[in-house]
This record gives structure tokens, C-alpha cells and sequence, in this order.
């Protein structure tokens, strides 16, 4: 797959301070011109100042020029304008104005994780105590796993990240989403059908579900009102979740177990339709995560 890598988002955000104070708390860790990296990934999340909360840029890594060509030629073919730069590339998509950048980058192994023993019915991995509940360092993400962007015209935002830059489809929420991926993850990004675009939420994994759990719990702490769904378990994907807010309103995700799709699998999208492909189990998901309280003043521009 010539995308390997969701390397890093730009959000825009009108409380610059306040969020990035939420994004320390929440694992990632403060680096120069108000960047954010995670354990794995590297710079991963920039905060610049908007107006109003949005998606801004996403950057996705790519092998060589040739595959910087090959994004340009099926651009090319959409009617959209793209910009070459050193060792990248860079279009907007003309639903939502999200930037995204293509940059040629080596591919990053991400270090692998001690696996969590869990004992189960008839089968014994640990004795003693859960190692798990001995942990007591703050929670660190270990690298970004998606975004999730709602947009106006669906089919095309889909084709300029499916047919244009080259994402491949791994699932579908009726006609109301699209999972796209740029890696062997099951999903680097999910287009949702909105009456504005936004930025719904964005995802971090962490290493197993005790660690959302303590995450989650240490944000909620002093915080209560940062929950907005979870702990459950998606189906699209499979990963477990817990779903915060951060101040601008947008929310942010600690995932893990998500579904692997190796570059060189066979794999059929399957269509969801309702709930079946919002969660496996858990609570039911909130109003305000269908529709976040704040969209009626994205839409019309009214945010003070």
C-alpha cells in the first residue's frame, strides 16, 4: 500500500491554552510551535488558533515520488488542484477545505507492546496478581490512530480520499459513513454525512483496555465534565473506547485492540446500518455525540 502512516492532524481551536492543557492531561506530551507527540508516533497533533473548532490539515506518509505522482495523476483526473512541495504534496478537498498533505517519509515500526495476560475460563496466563493494576504511571498514547470528519457531500470528500489520494474502504454506516485507511489499521479516517463539516473526534490508541480505563478515569477526576461516552466496544473495527471532550469541543478517543488489515489481505467492506455499527456493547451513545451540542453554532457561524 503506497499510504503507510497517518502521521499528524492540525486542529484549529478558538482556546488555544485551555485545549493544549487538556492534551497534556489526556497523555500527549507539549513540544515546540504548540505540537503534541505521542510514545510512537512522534509530533502527531498542532493546535493553531481559529475562530472556531476545525479540522485543518491531515498528513498521511507515502513511500517515494512515485507514489507523490500517482496521487497528482488521479487528482488530476477529479478536477482538483493539487500543490507539489519538497518531497510531498498537498490538495484541499473542496467539501470540507481540509488540507491534506502527502510528504514521502521511511516507514516507522512502532515498537511492540509486553502482552497483557488475562486469564479466562478453563486457562491460566497469570497467577497472583493483575499486573494491570499495579501500573501507576500516567497514561501515554502510543500514536494517533484516526480522525473522523463530518462533511456536507459525503460522496465527494469519500472521493478525494479514496480516489484521489488513494485511501482504501473498509467498512460502511449505510450511506451515512465511509471507514477509510492509509495503514494496515482498519480505519486512519471516518467521513460522516453532517450538515456542517467538523471535526467529530480524534482517536489514540493506548496499549490495552486498562490503560483507557485508567486514562479515562484520571481525566475524569477533577474534570466530570470531559465524559461523553464509554467504556464499550465498537463494532466496525472492534476496538474498545472511551470518549472524551476537550474544550473546544471536539472529542477525543483512547482506543485499543483495533482490527489489522495487512497490505496484502483479501477484504470485503461490510455495510452497517443503526447501531450495529456505531458499538458492540456498551451504553447506548449520547445525543450529543450523534450530534454534538455545538453544531448549530458551526453552522451558522454564530460561536461566542
Amino acid at each position: 500500500m503506497p499510504l503507510h502512516r497517518l502521521g499528524s492532524v492540525t486542529i484549529g481551536v478558538p482556546n488555544l491554552a485551555e485545549t493544549g492543557s487538556y492534551y497534556r492531561d489526556f497523555g500527549l506530551s507539549p513540544e515546540a510551535d504548540d505540537w503534541f507527540s505521542t510514545q510512537d508516533g512522534g509530533r502527531q497533533l498542532r493546535l493553531v488558533h481559529e475562530p472556531a473548532r476545525r479540522l485543518i490539515e491531515i498528513q498521511v506518509e507515502v513511500d517515494d515520488s512515485d507514489d507523490l505522482d500517482a496521487a497528482g495523476s488521479r487528482l488530476g483526473r477529479l478536477g482538483i488542484p493539487y500543490t507539489p512541495a519538497a518531497h510531498g504534496l498537498h490538495a484541499t478537498d473542496p467539501a470540507t477545505g481540509v488540507r491534506a498533505v502527502l510528504r514521502i517519509e521511511p516507514r516507522r515500526m512502532q515498537p511492540a507492546a509486553e502482552p497483557t495476560p488475562y486469564n479466562g475460563p478453563g486457562r491460566i496466563e497469570r497467577t497472583g496478581r493483575a499486573p494491570a493494576i499495579l501500573r501507576t504511571a500516567p497514561v501515554r498514547p502510543r500514536k494517533l490512530g484516526h480522525a473522523v470528519l463530518g462533511t456536507t457531500d459525503l460522496p465527494a470528500t469519500t472521493g478525494f480520499f479514496h480516489d484521489g489520494l488513494g485511501f482504501k474502504i473498509s467498512d460502511l454506516m449505510g450511506d451515512a459513513g465511509v471507514f477509510l485507511r492509509c495503514s494496515t489499521d482498519h480505519h486512519n479516517l471516518l467521513v460522516l454525512k453532517a450538515p456542517v463539516s467538523y471535526l467529530h473526534h480524534t482517536s489514540w490508541q493506548v496499549e490495552d483496555i486498562d490503560e483507557i480505563g485508567r486514562g479515562a478515569t484520571a481525566m475524569l477526576r477533577d474534570h466530570p465534565e470531559r465524559h461523553v461516552w464509554g467504556l464499550g466496544r465498537h463494532h466496525a473495527g472492534s476496538n474498545f473506547f472511551w470518549y472524551l471532550k476537550d474544550p473546544a469541543g471536539n472529542f477525543s478517543e483512547y482506543y485499543s485492540d483495533l482490527d489489522a488489515i495487512p497490505e496484502d489481505q483479501l477484504w470485503t467492506p461490510s455495510t452497517y446500518e443503526g447501531a450495529k455499527g456505531l458499538f458492540n456493547w456498551g451504553p447506548p451513545p449520547p445525543p450529543s455525540f450523534l450530534n454534538p451540542e455545538d453544531l448549530a453554532a458551526l453552522m451558522t457561524g454564530n460561536h461566542t
